[in-house]
C-alpha cells in the first residue's frame, strides 16, 4: 500500500484527484444510494399499511404510533455496538448482515395479528437495522475528508426522499391493487413485496462493497495514493481516541441538535400519507403520487445545498436555515390543512427543509471526528436523534386520539425544528467550517 503521507509519481494535480473523487462517487454512492431507499422504505412503510392494517387489525391511533415508534428502542439500544463491531469486522460483512436480517423481519410484518405482535416485530426490527445509517456514514470517511462531506453525504441521504418518490406510488400501488389477491391483504402485501430487495442488496453488498482503500482493485495505485494522502492531511485537529467518542462535549452537543431535527423528520416521514388522507384524499394510490411530489423537491433542495455548503465551507447557516425553513412549512401545513393545494405546497416546503437539515446536520461530525471516536460519536449522535422517532409518532398518535387532529402535534414538531436551528450556532465555526 502506498504511503500515506509520500505520494509515487510526484504531488497530485486538482484533476487528478477529481477523477479519484468521481471514480469513488460513481462506484459506491449509486450502490448505497438504492441500499438507502429501501432501507428508510423498510423503516416507513408502516405508514401506508396504517391506512388499511389498523381498521383490520382494530388498532387505534395510540397502538400505532407506539408500535410505529417502538422501531427505536431497539434502534437505540444496539446501535453504538453495531458501529464498534463494524470497526472489528469491517464494513462489506456487517452492513450486508443489517440489510439481510431487517429485510427478512419486515416481511415477518405481514404475521402481526395483535398490537404485541405488532411491538414485537417493530422492536426486532430496530434491532436488525441498528447501526446501518452510523455505519454508512462512517464508511465514507474512509474515502472521502471532511471538506467533500456536504456534496457526498446529501447524495447518499437523498436516499430518504426518493424513497418517497418511489415508496409514495408503489406503496399506494399495492395498497389499491393487491387487496385479497391468494387471500392475503395488501398491507401484508406491502411489507412482503418490499422487504425482498433489500435481502438481495443485503447478499450484493457483501461482494460487492471494499472495507479499505487499500482493498479497492477497480482504482489505480496512484489513485490510491492521492486518496490515502487527502485523509492523512484531514486528520489533523480531529478527535481520535474511543473515549474521545463518548466523552466529549460537543458530541453531546450534536446529539441533542439533531434529535430536535429529526423529531420533524419522522413526523412526516410517519404521518405525510394520513396528512394527505385528511386534506380531502382518499384513495390510495393517489395518495402515494401526492406524497410523491414533497419528497422529489426536496431531493433537489438537499443536493443544491450541499454544492453550496461544499462551496463556501459554511455549514452552520447551511443548516440552521433549513430547519427554520421546515418549521415555516409544517406550520403552514397546520393553518391550511383541509385546502388540499396549499397543504401539499406548505408540506413541500417541509420536507425541503427538513430532509436538507438531515443531510448538513452530517457534515458535521466528520469534521470533528476521526477513527474510533467518528465510529462512537457518528453512532451516539445517530442514536440520541432516533429517540424522536418514538417520540414524535407517539406523541402525534396520542394528540389525534385526544383531539382527533395532528394539529397541535405538527406544532410542536415545528417548535423543534426552530430549537435545533438555534441550537446550531453554539458549535464553534472554525471547528466544522474546514477548507
Amino acid at each position: 500500500m502506498l504511503s500515506t503521507t509520500t505520494l509515487v509519481g510526484g504531488a497530485a494535480t486538482r484533476d487528478e484527484a477529481a477523477a479519484a473523487y468521481a471514480k469513488v462517487t460513481w462506484r459506491l454512492l449509486p450502490f448505497l444510494f438504492i441500499c438507502y431507499v429501501f432501507a428508510y422504505l423498510d423503516r416507513v412503510n408502516v405508514g401506508f399499511a396504517k391506512l388499511k392494517m389498523m381498521s383490520d387489525l382494530g388498532f387505534s391511533e395510540a397502538v400505532y404510533g407506539l408500535g410505529a415508534g417502538v422501531f427505536f428502542v431497539g434502534y437505540l439500544l444496539f446501535e453504538v455496538p453495531s458501529n464498534l463491531i463494524m470497526l472489528k469486522v469491517g464494513a462489506r460483512i456487517w452492513i450486508a448482515r443489517i440489510m439481510v436480517t431487517w429485510g427478512l423481519i419486515s416481511g415477518a410484518m405481514m404475521f402481526v395479528t395483535t398490537p404485541t405482535s405488532f411491538y414485537i416485530l417493530r422492536f426486532l426490527l430496530g434491532v436488525a437495522e441498528a447501526g446501518f445509517i452510523p455505519a454508512i456514514l462512517l464508511y465514507l470517511t474512509y474515502w472521502f475528508p471532511a471538506s467533500k462531506c456536504g456534496k457526498v453525504t446529501a447524495l447518499f441521504l437523498t436516499g430518504i426522499p426518493m424513497s418517497g418518490v418511489i415508496g409514495g406510488p408503489l406503496s399506494g400501488f399495492i395498497m389499491a391493487r393487491m387487496d385479497n389477491v391468494q387471500g392475503m391483504a395488501s398491507w401484508q402485501w406491502l411489507f412482503v413485496l418490499e422487504a425482498i430487495p433489500t435481502v438481495i442488496l443485503g447478499i450484493v453488498a457483501y461482494f460487492f462493497l471494499n472495507d479499505r482503500i487499500a482493498d479497492a482493485k477497480w482504482l489505480t495505485e496512484r489513485q490510491k495514493g492521492i486518496l490515502e494522502q487527502e485523509l492523512s492531511k484531514d486528520q489533523h485537529g480531529k478527535q481520535h481516541s474511543l473515549r474521545d467518542g463518548f466523552t466529549k462535549p460537543l458530541v453531546w452537543l450534536l446529539s441533542v441538535i439533531y434529535l430536535f431535527f429529526t423529531m420533524g423528520l419522522y413526523g412526516v416521514s410517519f404521518w405525510l400519507p394520513s396528512i394527505v388522507k385528511a386534506s380531502g384524499v382518499s384513495d390510495p394510490l393517489d395518495i402515494g403520487l401526492l406524497t410523491m411530489i414533497p419528497y422529489a423537491f426536496a431531493t433537489l433542495a438537499m443536493i443544491l445545498t450541499g454544492r453550496s455548503s461544499d462551496a463556501r465551507h459554511e455549514r452552520r447557516w447551511h443548516l440552521a436555515l433549513a430547519g427554520i425553513a421546515g418549521a415555516v412549512g409544517l406550520a403552514w401545513s397546520v393553518a391550511y390543512a383541509d385546502n388540499t393545494p396549499v397543504a401539499m405546497l406548505a408540506l413541500t416546503l417541509a420536507t425541503m427543509g427538513i430532509m436538507t437539515t438531515i443531510s448538513q446536520f452530517w457534515t458535521l461530525p466528520p469534521a470533528i471526528l476521526s477513527g474510533a471516536a467518528a465510529a462512537a460519536g457518528i453512532a451516539i449522535a445517530n442514536s440520541v436523534g432516533s429517540v424522536s422517532g418514538l417520540i414524535a409518532p407517539y406523541l402525534l398518535g396520542v394528540v389525534k386520539t385526544v383531539t382527533s387532529s395532528t394539529n397541535s402535534g405538527v406544532l410542536v414538531l415545528a417548535v423543534c425544528l426552530v430549537v435545533g436551528s438555534v441550537l446550531v450556532f453554539t458549535v464553534p465555526a472554525k471547528l466544522v467550517n474546514r477548507k
